[in-house]
Parts: C-alpha cells; structure tokens; sequence
C-alpha cells in the first residue's frame, strides 16, 4: 500500500504556447481543411470533392473539431435540401501563414527525395 497522493499547492505553469496552436491542428487533415477554407467558404461536398482521399466520417469530425475550437464557422444555408457552408474565423486565418510555412518546407522535402531518387535510379 502506497503514500497518498498530495495535491500540489504550487500553480502549475503556462501552458506552452507551441503546444497550444498544435492542439488547434490536431487530428488528421485539420491543416488540410483549414487550407481549403482559405479561399473562400465551401460547403461539404466542394470539400469532400477537393480532398478525394479523407473520408466523408473524418471530414465532418474535423470539420466540428475545429468549429469547437473556433477556427471555422458553420452556417446554414436557406436551400431545399438544407446546405452548410464553412469558412474560417478570423483565428483560423492567423493560422495560414504557418500552415503555409509547412507546405513550403514540405515542397522543399519531395524535391530533395525526388532528386535523390534519379541519383539512385541513375547510378
């Protein structure tokens, strides 16, 4: 039988701000739809249609994850049958000069794997 647990009575410290903003990213695809969403609002099917590999399933939970969060909004379109558009908030804006960053380098990455795989196919 152990010693009981104590609460500490220290605060405990900020949380880290790195941490923060991946949390807001977490989840398979949520940079993905954030950067479909920054050009203008879509509504599910455009999504669905500009990301063919997610799943309609994952798609409507990251979609509500980051509604949760405050990176999109949905809005309800008066059509027959009912429609919902997404779109970023202004937060979810700030987010798109880093997702973009990670493109960039992520561009970089495949031309260096690319050029190293005609090294390799050529020799």
């Amino acid at each position: 039988m152990g010693l009981p647990l104590r609460k500490s009575k220290v605060c405990p410290p900020p949380t880290c701000p790195l941490s923060e903003v991946l949390g807001l990213l977490r989840g398979a695809w949520a940079p993905n739809v954030i950067w479909q969403l920054s050009g203008e609002p879509r509504r599910f099917g455009e999504l669905r249609h500009d990301m063919p590999k997610i799943s309609a399933r994952v798609l409507s939970a990251r979609l509500r994850e980051l509604e949760t969060r405050g990176l999109v909004t949905r809005r309800v379109l008066d059509t027959s049958p009912p429609s919902a558009e997404y779109s970023l908030t202004p937060l979810g804006r700030e987010l798109l000069p880093a997702i973009d960053a990670l493109a960039c380098v992520g561009r970089k990455l495949i031309e260096e794997w690319e050029m190293h795989q005609r090294k390799v196919a050529l020799s």
